[in-house]
């Protein structure tokens, strides 16, 4: 097997193509540029041609020699803006959940390619832990004038399995589960989550630790409109109530 594949994707990286972009460069197919880098299949002689000829590469390098950054560099067609001059990229890439892309996010959240061609949202912050962003299509975390909103934007940080249990309760989650992506506050119970929406009249969803693919604490959200934020400190108030509620609750149960 060539060297191809992961050619390619390192001069993905060094040209900051997404695969779409790489793929309409040369009339490839996303799934096909995919399928050469994963090594699942081997491009037509044509194509490998039309890459080495585009990037000055020489076949048998492209083929056979795991290209370096630094060579990829010295070829033609370097990145733009690569001069002594140019800043620094101080914004955070935030791949994006769009509702669209939802249901393939389920799908293929573990893989590389797919999260590298979500879209993204750059933000001015330093933050070492993965990032993840949701678009909100739907009103189940909305209270009268106030809450989330469709086209409200929220960001998480990954949160690791062996850290579920010492969760605080009634915190805002992003759960990616094996049927949909929610946005809901969580409570624990007995190595499983109950998830609470916010708005009235929606049932609570109980899944095991199990069946939680990720699951990111939601740290930033970005409106679509300037929120009421008067009655804060009396929903801070009753989701305290609601929380202690509960635990009094399983204690009785237990």
């Amino acid at each position: 097997m060539s060297l191809f594949g992961k050619n390619i994707r390192k001069i993905r990286s060094v040209r900051s193509l997404s695969q779409q972009a790489f793929a309409e460069l040369f009339d490839l197919k996303r799934g096909t540029l995919g399928a050469y880098e994963e090594g699942r299949s081997e491009p037509k002689i044509e194509t490998i041609i039309k890459i080495a000829n585009y990037f000055s590469i020489p076949i048998d390098d492209l083929l056979t020699s795991e290209l370096t950054v630094n060579e990829l560099l010295k070829f033609k067609g370097k990145p733009e803006h690569d001069d002594l001059n140019a800043k620094p990229d101080i914004c955070k890439k935030v791949p994006c959940i769009t509702p669209e892309l939802q249901q393939d996010y389920i799908a293929h959240h573990q893989k590389n390619n797919f999260i590298e061609d979500l879209p993204e949202i750059h933000l001015p912050i330093y933050h070492e832990s993965d990032l993840r962003a949701f678009v909100i299509h739907d009103l189940e975390m909305s209270t009268d004038s106030d809450g989330f909103y469709p086209k409200d934007v929220v960001i998480g940080v990954k949160v690791q399995k062996k850290q579920y249990p010492n969760l605080a309760s009634a915190c805002l989650f992003l759960v990616v589960s094996e049927e949909k992506v929610f946005l809901r506050r969580i409570y624990q119970s007995a190595k499983k989550f109950i998830l609470k929406a916010d708005h009235k009249g929606i049932e609570d969803i109980e899944i095991p630790y199990a069946d939680v693919k990720e699951l990111w604490e939601i740290k930033y959200a970005f409106y679509h409109r300037i929120p009421d934020s008067r009655n804060t400190d009396i929903k801070q108030q009753l989701s305290f109530l609601e929380e202690e509620f509960h635990k009094l609750r399983t204690s009785l149960n237990n």
